[in-house]
């Protein structure tokens, strides 16, 4: 039978024109011929090229079908009804608090200064931060269900690199916004006009946005084995981590650069403005004076506070087993409580606010009355 696919080889020619040359070596040119002639069957390629397809494929579908299940709080059953209702309040005040922030940014004119339209940065910020976690929390609480998809994971991983990393460098503006209000007064207005204001708050969402790109794109080729269990009220992305059976040494690597400069520089140029604010005050002889300075930053400093502390406490302590179990508990400021808090400490410590907040209510009592 004739092999379909192959050159027809005439191997008496070839044996002919091998004697007259080396005559010795017929068989070994003959084999040689046959060899450097011979066609892999393309039955034999496409079925190769299927296969590696389907693992490809296979690969890529694993990780959209993977569902994970967030343990959250489950191991306190009969606190479900009370943990519903707390978080509830919580976010409700916090969505209620940062609007309200906004609302007064926006519509007051004695408000339209550098330092409250980044407060009103922030606060848009910690309203969507909020709004990432704990309405899946709160329905976790009411079906029972505390399922979530790889799809979900991602997207609620992204927003949250998006909006931390975001908070971080807008924590860091800030600080310089009063470091050059008050130890550069007559300079103020000229280094933080409109268009500087813009441009840095545009940086901060940049950063934010440009680490949860890199990030996710890590992310989603990566391969999870069982159990998808991941032991947190949300989709942090070290828990996340830990069910993946991919090699991570580069990711971690990568993780950990976008880590430093999304954290690092900003804490360096908070602390480092603080301390210049500081020995100014110290430096000024009146007391009424000093007691002013420091009230126009002391807010801020609580947020700082609070905001770092948490973040030091979950992600640079070293993890212990004691610690294991309170990083939920720690991962509580700096996701829900401190949305919360913010605009209630720059609205009871700050004076402008308040009396911003009595010309609104004034206002809207003028209007239905």
């Amino acid at each position: 039978m004739k092999n379909q696919g192959r050159p027809q080889i005439d191997y008496q020619k070839t044996k002919t024109v091998a004697e007259r040359r080396h005559p010795g070596e017929t068989c070994t040119l003959k084999m040689e011929h046959e060899l450097n002639t011979s066609v892999i069957p393309p039955a034999f390629i496409l079925e190769k090229d299927h296969i590696s397809h389907q693992k490809a494929e296979t690969r890529g579908n694993q990780s959209s079908t993977t569902i994970f299940i967030l343990l959250g709080f489950g191991n306190l059953p009969e606190l479900q009804i009370l943990l519903f209702v707390l978080f509830l309040t919580n976010y409700a005040l916090s969505i209620v608090a940062n609007l309200l922030i906004i609302l007064l940014v926006a519509a007051d004119e004695h408000l339209h200064t550098p330092m409250y339209f980044f407060l009103m940065n922030l606060s848009t910020l910690e309203t969507c931060y909020i709004s990432n976690i704990l309405p899946r929390m709160l329905a976790s609480f009411l079906t029972g269900d505390s399922s979530i998809s790889f799809g979900g994971c991602v997207t609620q991983w992204c927003f949250f690199l998006l909006f931390a990393s975001t908070e971080c460098y807008l924590l860091a503006i800030m600080s310089y916004d009063r470091y050059l209000a008050i130890c550069k007064p007559l300079h103020y207005m000229l280094l933080m006009n409109g268009r500087r204001c813009l441009q840095l708050a545009s940086m901060s969402w940049m950063s934010g946005l440009l680490t949860c790109t890199i990030i996710t794109y890590f992310i989603v080729q990566l391969t999870f084995c069982g159990p998808y269990e991941i032991d947190h009220f949300f989709c942090d992305l070290y828990a996340v981590l830990n069910l993946s059976c991919s090699d991570l040494s580069v990711f971690r690597i990568v993780a950990f650069v976008l880590a430093f400069l999304a954290t690092v520089p900003p804490f360096t140029l908070t602390l480092v403005s603080y301390l210049c604010i500081i020995l100014t005050i110290l430096r000024m002889k009146s007391k009424a004076a000093q007691q002013k300075a420091f009230s126009t930053c002391s807010s801020h400093l609580i947020v700082v506070i609070l905001f770092y502390g948490s973040l030091f406490m979950v992600y640079v302590v070293p993890e212990t087993e004691k610690l294991r179990e309170l990083n939920k508990t720690f991962s509580l400021f700096y996701t829900v409580l401190t949305p919360m808090l913010n605009p209630l400490i720059y609205s009871l410590r700050n004076r402008e606010v308040k009396e911003a907040l009595y010309r609104l209510a004034r206002k809207f009592h003028n209007i239905i009355s």
